[in-house]
């Protein structure tokens, strides 16, 4: 794409030493959220003389070079989060890592040149709860669409789920999804390995031989029933210095708030005598948020995450539709009260979608008759920005960590920083960009979402991965205002 600004040429594909700079930037230090002197949303200027575009709506992939498809690249006259703080400065990238950091980077010999004025860099996302649905589902979605939709919402790094067919319970078991995620994804994914085999809850899976594969171990979609298989999933996971991620659902005929803390409270007290390190999925209630914080006050060694859309949403808002339907259900206004506080304070630790895409047909059947699961990659900053930073609920440096850096340091995912010497995974975003969360334009297969039609801010508009080039804006480029 080739977009000419007054003669002067700015974008990817451009040659180096071609482009057209312009670096009046207001900021204001101390903001939490820097202001800029220029919008990168709205009309496009009148200096605009020439778009000549490969106009897709797909994403914009770079082929493979010599170096494996990655280039050298030099980010100009962004507002850059690094350190917890942001910066107006310079990226130069160089072999998939991060070379330098600077106020200003002089043009380097064969580097591209990407102005990025009124853009700002974050770190790349992490999402430790995604359901990718190869091998066995590929009718919901695939390594490839569910990666490609993680690069179209900033996410880098993303942990896929046990709940596929064969279960990854051996290292047979996870043989198949391997391969496809070696030939297939487009940003880094790391597997579960499953608790139990075949994720029935009965006895616990390969722990030992899977351990050096698998990011963590899970049995998401189900609770482990039994207290004696999850102790003893426990002391192998322990001795391993394995994760032990928990989908907490008691089966005893609890309503499903219930269910959850109910279980959630058995675990914790597992935790205090094995010392497994131990993290809960995807929290919907305050009795749940309550356990953990008494959980961390014990020095236990716990951590959680939260959803978007139990951040956002609560029952008085859910609809007899199948967009609404996920495990587990809404909760009340006092329910998302409280995981918005604990999410303020650090209770929760981060935040993961639980991306679960299914079918048209599977979610068109109502609350009552559609499968649990919504699909949430690619609005998930969008929404959380909007609903949560614009309105003063949490800052956006507390978003950022919780959706790169505690992610990335609880799973041992790496990177989460942009400093020298760091991979190149980043995501680039404007934040003045205003638009509607429409899902036939997502990449994923699966289009059900709670957030259809929602006005939000804030749109990925490049992701790097290791330095490639993985998403691109194609629609509007990268552009002035």
């Amino acid at each position: 794409m080739i977009i000419c600004f007054s003669g002067a040429v700015s974008g990817v594909d451009n040659p180096p030493g071609d482009c057209y700079y312009n670096s009046n930037i207001i900021f204001k230090r101390g903001a939490e959220t820097p202001a800029r002197g220029h919008i990168c949303g709205g009309k496009l200027s009148p200096l605009l003389l020439c778009v000549l575009a490969d106009v897709r709506r797909d994403i914009f992939l770079r082929p493979a070079t010599g170096n494996g498809g990655n280039m050298d690249l030099l980010l100009k006259n962004s507002l850059i989060y690094a350190e917890d703080a942001f910066i107006e400065g310079d990226i130069l990238i160089s072999g998939g890592y991060i070379a330098e950091v600077a106020p200003r980077i002089s043009a380097v010999p064969g580097a591209r040149i990407l102005d990025l004025k009124d853009l700002y860099i974050f770190p790349g996302f992490a999402d430790v709860h995604v359901h990718l649905r190869e091998p066995g589902f590929s009718y919901k979605e695939t390594i490839r669409t569910g990666t490609l939709a993680a690069a179209r919402g900033g996410y880098t790094a993303v942990c896929a789920m046990p709940n596929v067919s064969p279960a990854p319970d051996s290292p047979s078991g996870l043989a198949a999804q391997l391969a496809l995620i070696r030939e297939n994804a487009a940003v880094r994914v790391l597997p579960y390995g499953a608790i139990t085999r075949n994720r029935e809850g009965k006895a616990i899976s390969d722990i030992a031989g899977l351990a050096d594969k698998v990011a963590a171990f899970s049995d998401d979609g189900s609770g482990v029933q039994s207290e004696t298989v999850m102790r003893a999933a426990m002391v192998q996971a322990k001795a391993l210095g394995k994760l032990i991620v928990a989908h907490c659902e008691d089966d005893g005929g609890a309503p499903p708030g219930e269910s959850e803390w109910r279980q959630l409270s058995r675990d914790l007290g597992l935790v205090r005598e094995t010392g497994c390190a131990y993290h809960a999925c995807h929290l919907s209630t305050k009795e749940s948020v309550a356990l953990i914080r008494q959980a961390k006050a014990e020095g236990l060694d716990v951590t959680c995450e939260v959803t978007p859309h139990h951040l956002l949403l609560d029952e008085t808002m859910v609809r007899d539709d199948g967009r609404f339907k996920m495990n587990p259900p809404i909760g009340s206004p006092r329910d998302r009260a409280a995981l918005c506080d604990a999410l303020r304070d650090g209770t929760v630790d981060m935040v993961a979608t639980d991306h679960a895409p299914h079918s048209p047909q599977e979610k068109s059947l109502g609350l009552a008759g559609s499968q649990n699961g919504v699909s949430g990659l690619e609005c998930a900053f969008a929404v959380l920005y909007t609903g949560l930073v614009e309105t003063g609920k949490i800052g956006l440096p507390r978003l950022i960590a919780a959706m790169s850096g505690a992610p990335r340091a609880r799973f041992g995912l790496g990177g989460g920083a942009i400093r020298p010497g760091a991979p190149a995974d980043i995501a680039v975003f404007c934040l003045n960009r205003t638009y509607t969360i429409d899902p036939g334009e997502f990449l994923s297969m699966g289009k059900s979402t709670p957030f259809e039609g929602m006005a939000v801010k804030g749109r990925c508009m490049i992701t790097l991965s290791g330095g490639k080039l993985i998403w691109k804006d194609t629609k509007e480029g990268i552009w002035h205002a």
